[in-house]
């Protein structure tokens, strides 16, 4: 039997984002029903295993959740009571699963995945490979994007961090000797209070104190996904998770805002923000109400 690339890709990213990828791709029923069991937002098993997998192999426990009794209490529902299109629901005995399921979610991004540490990691590695690859980008050849393995870019880290020189080499000992730029502000609610978007102002006010070069932002936004599906009650009716669960609703967006500085500069840059944080926000306030 022939295997298509387009139901795979199909399968493998869904209704909502193959539009991007495949120009009038439609899905049958069970197409959306099988895709959405294997990468959907509330129930795909792409989530179910990163969280229980990443949670195990991180040594922390925020990721796991009772995935047994989740997946015991899965069922095809209507979409909605105007709607007889099937999907994934569940019924009301796995509703406190499926609360768990998106609070671990949660957490994970919180405590792991947007981990200050794990972000700037990624920021050092970002600014040694635009240092380092020609073009700043890997290659679109596909055998030399091939043969451009984890293990040649960690030499090639090695390599660079040993020869101390240019911006390759200052990236690349920052990652080899854990020199990495430590937090010098983060999101805080009190000033969202002065003005919506602090990070930005601070992230600027820092760059002409201390050069760009000293300076990065890290600014990111990940939702709780799905959190409205159907789930049948012991009496047969079909309604909205959002009826059935008031924890789901009130799960939050895992948020970040933080704004690192080179370790080097580090107490003198606590210092200033200590003493002109407040101005530099009532500043920018000003500056908005004037426009």
């Amino acid at each position: 039997m022939k295997v298509d690339p387009e139901d795979i890709a199909k399968l493998a990213v869904g209704p909502r984002k193959i539009k991007g990828l495949i120009k009038d791709a439609t899905f049958s029923t069970w197409e959306a029903l099988l895709s959405d069991i294997i990468v959907g937002d509330s129930f795909g098993v792409d989530r179910i295993d990163y969280l229980l997998r990443d949670s195990h192999h991180a040594g922390v426990m925020y990721g796991k959740f009772d995935h047994y009794r989740l997946i015991d209490t899965l069922r095809i529902l209507p979409k909605d009571k105007e709607s007889n299109e099937p999907t994934l629901g569940i019924e009301d005995g796995g509703i406190h699963s499926a609360e768990a399921l998106l609070l671990a979610r949660y957490f994970m991004f919180t405590q792991v995945y947007l981990h200050p540490v794990r972000r700037i990691y990624d920021i050092h590695l970002k600014d040694f490979l635009a240092n380092h690859l020609p073009g700043s980008k890997f290659s679109a050849d596909l055998a030399t994007f091939l043969n451009t393995t984890d293990n040649n870019i960690i030499n090639d880290l090695v390599t660079a961090a040993h020869t101390a020189d240019g911006a390759a080499s200052d990236a690349a000992i920052r990652i080899v000797n854990r020199t990495h730029f430590k937090v010098l502000y983060e999101k805080n609610p009190e000033d969202l209070l002065i003005f919506l978007d602090p990070g930005k102002v601070i992230y600027e006010a820092a760059i002409i104190e201390f050069g760009a070069e000293s300076v990065r932002r890290d600014s990111y936004s990940k939702g709780a996904g799905a959190k409205e599906f159907p789930v049948r009650k012991k009496d047969g009716r079909i309604i909205s998770s959002l009826s059935a669960s008031e924890a789901l609703e009130k799960i939050p967006d895992a948020t970040i805002d933080f704004i690192f500085i080179d370790p080097a500069k580090r107490e003198k840059a606590i210092k200033w923000l200590k003493e002109k944080r407040l101005t530099i926000l009532r500043k920018a306030k000003e500056v908005v109400e004037e426009e």
